[in-house]
């Protein structure tokens, strides 16, 4: 048989538990679970797998149980770097061609943050380099979006939030609510985040070594855009110098969320981007999005 056509045979059992399941109650998750066991078969059976790399395979992911705590969530982390919560995120969300890209949300997030005036300071501990943000918010047919809510919150200048060190940084330090103008726009002060490194010390930061791929996030800002008659907007603006920017360990980086942090001074940067929103329901007619490569 030529190797290059030939597909991994699949064992008798695959049929039966297809059989057994057709008589149980949840369809979508007996769907979901023979699919799983399907292409699972024919990665052994294409791999070869030997008894003792399954093995090592069952307790990597007993590992990343036991990592897996209230504070921590290794799973999470896992799907994230092999790009699943990305794909999961983007087929979620379409968006129309020209609007602006969806990213996963990220686990600083906090939705309790405070209302802002327009042009005020998010930094509260006035450390770090100045960032200057101004933001339009538009529809695909370039309609301002008047009174769009945009929620902001990035890392500090040593690439970590303030939820992440509550001792060390003050409540709500780079976060705030702005309420767009009637031109749909936005300015506040900030400081230029820095990039980060997720976590290493764990099950999938050593699996990640080990296969040679980096941990690496560039530097960016988290946008959350909300208007009525809106599809809700989570995204990232990246900073499109940062070394990391080809290689980001989520897969975040789409080209319209490069941005210039530009100089304007010493210590002074400024930023400049306009979000496109997709009205509601109007992406769910484009044309679905392909994983084929």
């Amino acid at each position: 048989m030529d190797g290059a056509a030939a597909e991994t045979a699949l064992p008798g059992s695959v049929d039966e538990l297809a059989r057994r399941l057709q008589a149980g109650g949840d369809s979508r998750l007996a769907q979901g679970l023979l699919a799983a066991v399907t292409q699972m078969c024919r990665l052994v059976g294409d791999l070869r797998l030997t008894p003792d790399e399954l093995r090592a395979v069952i307790e990597f992911l007993t590992e990343v149980g036991h990592a897996s705590d209230a504070r921590r969530q290794e799973w999470v982390l896992l799907a994230d770097v092999l790009g699943v919560s990305t794909l999961v995120e983007d087929l979620a969300h379409p968006r129309l061609p020209g609007a602006t890209p969806n990213t996963l949300p990220g686990p600083f997030y906090r939705a309790d943050v405070p209302d802002l005036p327009d042009g005020a300071d998010l930094s509260r501990d006035g450390v770090g380099e100045v960032l200057d943000v101004t933001l339009r918010v538009r529809d695909c047919g370039g309609r301002d979006v008047a009174g769009a809510v945009v929620e902001v919150w990035h890392a500090n200048a040593l690439g970590l939030y303030e939820n992440q060190e509550p001792d060390v940084q003050p409540e709500y330090n780079l976060r705030g609510r702005f309420q767009a103008d009637a031109g749909g726009c936005v300015q506040f002060r900030t400081i230029r985040p820095r990039g980060l490194n997720l976590p290493q010390d764990g099950p999938v930061g050593r699996l990640m070594h080990r296969l040679g791929l980096r941990l690496e996030r560039p530097a960016h800002l988290h946008f959350r855009v909300t208007a009525a008659g809106y599809d809700p907007l989570t995204t990232h603006v990246f900073d499109e110098s940062d070394p990391a920017i080809g290689h980001d360990a989520l897969f975040g980086v789409k080209p319209g969320l490069l941005a210039e942090f530009r100089e304007t001074g010493a210590r002074h940067h400024a930023l400049d981007y306009t979000f496109v929103m997709t009205l509601a329901g109007e992406a769910g007619r484009a044309p679905p999005m392909t994983t084929e490569r």
